[in-house]
C-alpha cells in the first residue's frame, strides 16, 4: 500500500510502475562505466535498483553529475523504469535526472575485505552493507511475525519495568544502580515476574523488550543486552505452554521464509532446511536425553584444580552446556523441545513434577544447525506455601517477593509461561555466524560502542 506520506516510489514497488517515470531517493551503494554508459546501484532501505545513464539521452551537466558520484552519496534519481531480469529486483531504472544530496567522500568500508573489529568500530555505517541490510530486514520480519502471533490468538502486551528491586534468576549477572534514596536498582534480566502478575489480571499476556544480563560470556551466542519476547497464560500447564512454543516458531519460521525470499537469499541461506520447520516438533524428557549423550559416548569435559581436563560420562543432573545441544540436535532437522530438567539447577518460581519431585516442568526448546536454546520456559509453582519456602532456600529476601507471593494468595491458577529470544532466533533464521550481526547495535562484555 502506498504511502500518503511520501510522493515517491520505493525501490521494493518498482515492478508496480513499469513504464512510467519514477523519482528514487536513496544512497549510491556503488558504480560502474564506461564511455557513454554509467551505472549506478541505489539503496533506499527497501532494496536496491540499477539506475543507467546513456549519454545520448541525457544534458552533459546530469550525465557529468552521475559521473561524479561515489560510494554513499545521497540522491535523488529520476528515470523510466523497466523490466530486467539480469538486474537486482528485476528491473531497471533508466535516468532522466538526478538531483545531488550530498558527495560522500572517503566512505571508510570499501569493497574490499575489513576485520571484524574494523567493522564493529564502524557498525553505524556497516549496517549499510547488504548482508547487514537483509539480517536487519529478516530481523524486523521475525518480530513482527511475533506480534502478528499473539496479537492474532487472544495476547494482550503488556510492558514489564526495566528498573526492577530484585533478581528474578539469582544476583550474579544482574547490572546494579542507585536508584534515589530507595537503595539499589536492577536491569531487568526478564519480565517473566511481571508478565505473571498482569495474566492473573488479563488471562493471557506477553512482554517485549530489552533484558540484561551480566554474564561474562564470550561465545557466538551471548549478549549482555538482547530482546526477547515472554508470553504468560492462566490454566496452563507444561504440555500447553509446549504447544505454544511450537506454534509461535513454526509461524515465525514460515512467515519469514514468504516475505524474505530475497533477504534469505542475499544471505545464501538454504531455505530447505527453514521449509521442514513443521510442527509437530521433535521432544525427550531431560533423562533421555542424558541417556542418549552416553549412549553415543558424548563426554562431559571438566577443568581440574590443576588446570588438566578430564572427560566423564555425561551425569544426571548436570545442566547442558553448548556441545550437549549441538550433539543432541545432530539427529535432528527441525527443532526439539527437552523437558523436565533437574529442579536443582533451575530457577526457584518452576514448579516440580508431581510424578517425580526431582524435576521441575521446565522445558528449553533447542533450535537445528548449531542455533542451540531458543526458548526456555516452564510451569510456575502456584502454590504458596511450597513457593515461599524455595524463597527463603533461595536466600531471596521475602519483604521483595512479597508482591510476586500475593499472586498465590488472591486466586492462584495454574500458569506456564516461556521466553525466546530474538536473536538467537534471528541468528538461526539467518543463518549469521555470530549474534553480533542480528542487533543493530550489539552489546557486549568489550564493548559499548558506538
Amino acid at each position: 500500500m502506498a504511502s500518503r506520506y511520501t510522493s515517491y516510489l520505493t525501490i521494493e514497488r518498482l515492478g508496480t510502475a513499469v513504464g512510467q517515470e519514477v523519482t528514487l531517493n536513496g544512497w549510491v551503494y556503488d558504480t560502474t562505466g564506461k564511455g557513454k554508459l554509467q551505472f549506478v546501484k541505489l539503496r533506499d532501505g527497501s532494496g536496491i535498483c540499477q539506475c543507467v545513464a546513456f549519454k545520448p539521452n541525457l544534458p552533459e551537466e546530469v550525465f557529468e553529475n552521475i559521473r561524479s558520484l561515489t560510494q554513499e552519496s545521497s540522491v535523488s534519481i529520476t528515470g523510466t523504469v523497466r523490466e530486467e531480469p539480469r538486474a537486482p529486483g528485476g528491473y531497471e531504472l533508466d535516468i532522466t535526472g538526478v538531483k545531488i544530496h550530498q558527495i560522500a567522500s572517503d566512505y571508510p568500508i570499501t569493497p574490499k575485505e575489513h576485520g571484524i573489529e574494523f567493522l564493529m568500530e564502524h557498525r553505524h555505517l556497516w549496517l549499510r552493507s547488504a548482508r547487514q541490510h537483509a539480517i536487519m530486514r529478516i530481523r524486523s520480519a521475525v518480530v513482527k511475525a511475533i506480534r502478528d502471533f499473539f496479537d492474532g490468538n487472544g495476547f494482550r502486551l503488556m510492558d514489564s519495568p526495566i528498573l526492577t528491586p530484585n533478581a528474578c534468576e539469582g544476583t550474579s549477572t544482574l547490572f546494579e544502580t542507585e536508584y534515589f534514596d530507595l537503595g539499589k536498582a536492577y536491569l531487568s534480566q526478564s519480565g517473566q515476574l511481571y508478565a505473571e502478575a498482569t495474566a492473573m489480571a488479563l488471562g493471557r499476556v506477553y512482554t517485549f523488550g530489552p533484558t540484561f544480563r551480566a554474564e561474562k560470556s564470550k561465545t557466538r551466542r551471548h549478549l549482555t543486552e538482547f530482546w526477547m519476547v515472554e508470553p504468560e497464560m492462566a490454566y496452563f500447564d507444561l504440555n500447553d505452554d509446549m504447544d505454544l512454543a511450537e506454534d509461535l516458531v513454526e509461524y515465525i519460521v514460515q512467515y519469514c521464509l514468504k516475505t524474505c525470499q530475497q533477504e534469505l537469499a542475499t544471505l545464501g541461506r538454504d531455505i530447505s532446511k527453514l521449509e521442514k520447520v513443521r510442527r509437530p516438533f521433535h521432544r525427550m524428557s531431560y533423562s533421555e536425553a542424558v541417556e542418549w549423550l552416553n549412549k553415543n559416548n558424548v563426554k562431559l569435559i571438566k577443568k581440574n584444580a590443576d588446570g588438566t581436563e578430564s572427560q566423564t560420562d555425561f551425569p544426571w543432573g548436570e545442566d547442558f552446556g553448548a556441545p550437549q545441544e549441538e550433539a543432541i540436535m545432530e539427529q535432528f532437522d527441525k527443532p526439539c523441545i527437552i523437558h523436565r530438567y533437574p529442579a536443582e539447577v533451575k530457577a526457584f518460581y518452576m514448579k516440580r513434577d508431581p510424578e517425580n519431585m526431582k524435576v521441575a516442568l521446565a522445558m528449553d526448546m533447542l533450535a537445528p544447525e548449531g542455533a542451540g536454546e531458543i526458548i526456555g520456559g516452564s510451569q510456575r509453582e502456584d502454590n504458596y506455601d511450597v513457593l515461599l519456602e524455595r524463597v527463603h532456600h533461595e536466600n531471596l529476601p521475602e519483604e521483595a517477593f512479597q508482591w510476586y507471593l500475593d499472586l498465590r494468595k488472591f486466586g492462584s491458577v495454574p500458569h506456564s509461561g516461556f521466553g525466546l529470544g530474538v536473536e538467537r532466533t534471528v541468528k538461526w533464521i539467518s543463518g549469521a555466524e555470530h549474534i553480533r550481526e542480528v542487533i543493530p547495535f550489539p552489546r557486549m562484555i568489550y564493548r559499548i560502542v558506538p
